[in-house]
């Protein structure tokens, strides 16, 4: 049957609007199917350079080293590919499907169909528990409590009232008005049963039109991306030049031009970087992978990077820095003001008029303030059947929810919670003493408190119609906080400490953003700026305040993504965390957005570039951390790469020139890509973060991952190892045959390569036998396996050309090698530890411990 009078729409008329307006889905963007990912992976630089690679192996080299080539790129390809999958796939999982359905009254019946069929004009009937599911103004029923923090970031409910005949609908009216009879899709119904008028559906709703603004966001590549391209390509074609300088050199010298395009096409197997593609995408894919299981789902791997070098941190309170769910903080009593804790559990005048509080609550309670009050109790009193006898539900003339519970024979029990006004008008309490109790209320909410009012009664006779007529005693004021989340005060530090400015914005008022900023540790010495004061700056005012100013209150959707926008044309580097659907394009236009997999909507995590799984803001940190340790590593490979092809170009060249044999021939240049390919790829990237990685300011954002600096350091060591192999190489010709002067270089250049990664990837320090250090040792023991073999089975040593050198001849190659590839590191550690000092005489039990000592 219809309900409170109302026919709604006929089915025939809805038809004709649900035609004309569209179905009451939310705009979604549109997820990446297997092949979408495939063709997106396979338009950055490396990868085009990688597969580039493998086919200058298929034309100019060995048919079966072109294949292991190529199934190295398919290999590294497809893990960047299902990385990508995964996350597509674990995002569908998380999607938010709690109200597929809605209770409309369609030609005066009350029928149950999909949301996505609603139109404007419907009357839906909605409850305590239901999300609503599209706009629309309260037309009957009881006052509603609706929580909106998905839209406002407002952590306490706020309270609808019914539409007032006469009354005109403001077409613009906003998510977060206290009173107002207006309703607004993904809001959720946490009190009362009510019925209301359809407005607006889909992309026309408040949450719809949020969505929609994405669409207008373009995503802006990475400032990995854009280095790695540039390098990439400058790389390959210095390489590609260098390959037909040796060639015409051969030529030129020695006349012998098939044997230059031979030379030319060994010096190219060598010199073409496709590590470098290979060390980019292991380094994302594993470093996706160990976010994951840290619970931090990853949308788009190269964001990873960025995460290191954010410099600004703008967070949502509500969900992020806080729990969003509310607890009893203090109770106030005439008799006392008592600060609950864990510690101290409640007693006397305070556990009194909680209890009170609890009677007025729903015994299965929905509002988030009834759940705090039966959490603190353990459930209702024990003397308390399991319902009230009678509910008096919230008014627009009583903001006050009223329950009378029968006693055994005795009179009513009567308990009222609700707005501290309302619960004074019911004790009929005289002015002067509520002019004493004002100023209680007011200091509670400059604490960030949400404030109720507790009053009971009691009643001999048959319950009145209405609480008015009935007499109450006021009991007290109980103070409600949406508690900050424990591992947050910790993990603030820790990213101040790493020179990231850490700002929170909420659509909550300026008192509680304070006060959850004063327990967080968040700077609140630049005040509160607020939404108005906003609207009100031009954009140089607001870059100018954003400065100093590191808490943002009362913010509109749009005020987010104009924050977000002023610092990056400040050059910082901004991740933007949040959960509600007001953050979605905020972190759309941020360089990492980071949203909550368990509270956070579906537009949010759509959004984003990062999902916090588990919901901690430590993980967050933890992600920062690891984007540091990423890059670092990440430079680390590539210097040890580039440094490594200065004596592969070098032996290729230099012995042409000089009229000496050839050193390298392609099985040697195989050789040494089997060897450097896992040491850049997984030695690296096993590296820990040093010490003092969150100790030191962000990186600059023009900063670049691999510069002039990293190239000159690069040559240097690639020069001290080509000094070496040469040397030795030159010398052993002089003293020795051919074979074995080839096979002391080829040892020297091996060694090299393994001392000098050794030393790149030590830089941060640790045990030289470290666990993660295994795969380095496991690398270099497969290394010197395979050597012994080349050197003692002839038909191996055919093939490499080489032959043993004798023991004076083997241990100078190795000792040389030692110096070439490790000399740079013997250097670095000397320069890091501290000059000796004498030893001091032993410290007077009153003398002060140095807070300034080196870790050892």
């Amino acid at each position: 049957m219809a309900r409170d009078g109302f026919t709604g729409l006929t089915a025939a008329e809805a038809d004709r609007r649900l035609a004309e307006f569209g179905a009451n889905a939310l705009p979604r963007v549109a997820g990446r199917g297997l092949a979408q990912i495939l063709v997106d992976t396979l338009r950055e630089p490396m990868f085009l350079l990688l597969i580039g690679a493998a086919g200058l192996y298929l034309v100019l080299g060995d048919l079966g080293e072109g294949l292991f080539l190529m199934a190295g790129a398919v290999a590294t390809i497809g893990l960047v590919v299902l990385q990508e999958a995964r996350s597509e796939r674990a995002l569908s999982a998380l999607r938010d499907l709690s109200q597929p359905y809605a209770r409309a009254v369609r030609d005066g019946v009350e029928v149950r169909l999909a949301a996505r069929d609603l139109v404007p004009g419907d009357i839906i009937l909605v409850g305590e528990g239901e999300r609503l599911p599209a706009d629309g103004v309260l037309v009957g029923g009881d006052v509603l409590s609706v929580d909106e923090s998905a839209l406002t970031g407002e952590s306490a409910p706020v309270s609808k009232r019914a539409l007032i005949d006469g009354e005109a609908i403001d077409a613009d009216a906003q998510p977060g008005a206290e009173a107002g009879p207006y309703l607004f899709s993904g809001a959720l119904v946490v009190r009362g049963q009510a019925v209301a008028q359809v407005e607006r559906t889909g992309a026309q709703t408040a949450l719809g039109r949020i969505g929609v603004s994405l669409a207008a966001i373009v995503h802006q590549p990475t400032p990995l991306q854009k280095t790695a391209g540039r390098l990439v390509t400058l790389l390959g074609a210095m390489a590609i030049a260098f390959c037909a300088v040796v060639a015409v050199a051969y030529g030129l010298l020695r006349g012998d031009w098939i044997g230059g395009v031979l030379a030319g096409v060994t010096v190219a197997i060598a010199l073409i970087p496709e590590e470098f593609p290979m060390v980019l995408a292991v380094f994302l894919a594993l470093g996706a992978g160990r976010l994951a299981r840290r619970k931090v789902l990853v949308r788009r791997s190269a964001v990873i990077e960025a995460l290191g070098g954010a410099s600004f941190l703008c967070v949502d309170k509500t969900g992020t820095l806080t729990e969003n769910r509310m607890r009893v903080a203090r109770v106030w009593t005439p008799n006392e003001d008592w600060a609950v804790s864990a510690d101290t559990p409640l007693s006397g005048p305070a556990r009194h008029c909680l209890g009170v509080a609890g009677l007025a609550c729903a015994v299965r309670p929905v509002d988030p303030m009834d759940k705090a009050v039966r959490a603190l109790l353990d459930g209702p009193e024990p003397e308390t059947p399991e319902a009230p006898e009678r509910t008096w539900p919230l008014r627009p003339e009583r903001m006050a929810m009223v329950q009378a519970w029968r006693q055994p024979d005795g009179p009513w029990r009567v308990a009222a919670k609700g707005a501290p006004e309302a619960i004074f008008r019911l004790c009929r309490l005289p002015e002067a003493e509520i002019g004493d109790l004002v100023p209680v209320v007011e200091r509670f909410a400059r604490q960030g408190l949400r404030v109720l009012g507790v009053a009971s009664g009691m009643t001999a006779g048959p319950l009145p119609d209405v609480p008015e007529d009935m007499r109450f005693t006021f009991e007290g004021l109980v103070g409600f906080l949406d508690p900050v989340r424990e591992d947050v005060p910790a993990a603030l530090k820790e990213a101040q400490a790493a020179g990231i400015s850490v700002v929170m914005i909420t659509g909550d008022h300026p008192a509680t953003a304070l006060a959850v900023a004063e327990t967080a540790g968040l700077d609140a010495s630049g005040g509160v700026l607020i939404g108005p004061e906003i609207a009100a700056l031009d954009d140089a005012a607001l870059a100018a305040r954003l400065r100093h100013t590191r808490l943002f209150a009362r913010i509109t959707p749009d005020q987010k993504l104009r924050i977000v926008q002023a610092l990056k044309a400040d050059g910082q580097v901004v991740a933007m965390t949040g959960d509600g659907v007001n953050d979605a394009p905020a972190l759309e236009a941020a360089h990492i957005g980071i949203a909550m997999g368990q509270k956070g909507t579906d537009v949010a995590r759509e959004a984003a570039d990062l999902v916090i799984l588990d919901d901690s803001f430590a993980s967050i940190v933890g992600g920062v951390r690891l984007g540091r340790r990423i890059f670092a590593n990440l430079r680390k490979a590539l210097v040890y790469v580039t440094a490594i092809h200065v004596p592969i170009a070098g032996v290729a060249l230099i012995p042409i020139v000089l009229g000496l044999p050839p050193l390298l021939y392609p099985m040697h240049v195989v050789f040494l890509e089997l060897l450097i390919d896992p040491v850049c790829a997984m030695v690296f990237e096993a590296e820990p973060a040093s010490a003092h990685a969150m100790r030191h300011p962000p990186r600059r954002r023009d900063e670049p991952l691999f510069g002039p600096r990293q190239v000159s350091l690069a040559l240097m060591q690639g020069a001290g190892v080509l000094a070496v192999v040469l040397g030795i190489y030159v010398w052993a010709l002089g003293h020795a045959p051919e074979s074995q002067a080839r096979g002391a270089a080829f040892l020297t250049l091996v060694a090299g390569n393994l001392a000098l990664a050794l030393a790149d990837a030590s830089s941060s320090g640790g045990r030289l036998f470290a666990p993660h250090r295994r795969i380095y040792w496991t690398i270099t023991a497969a290394a010197s396996g395979a050597l012994a073999l080349i050197f003692g089975v002839p038909g191996l040593a055919a093939i490499f050309k080489v032959a043993p050198p004798s023991p004076g001849l083997l241990f100078g190659a190795l000792a040389l090698a030692m110096i070439g590839g490790g000399w740079f590191g013997l250097v670095r550690a000397l320069r890091r530890r501290p000059p000796f000092t004498p030893p001091r005489s032993p410290r007077s039990p009153s003398a002060p411990l140095r807070a300034d000592r080196s870790p050892p």
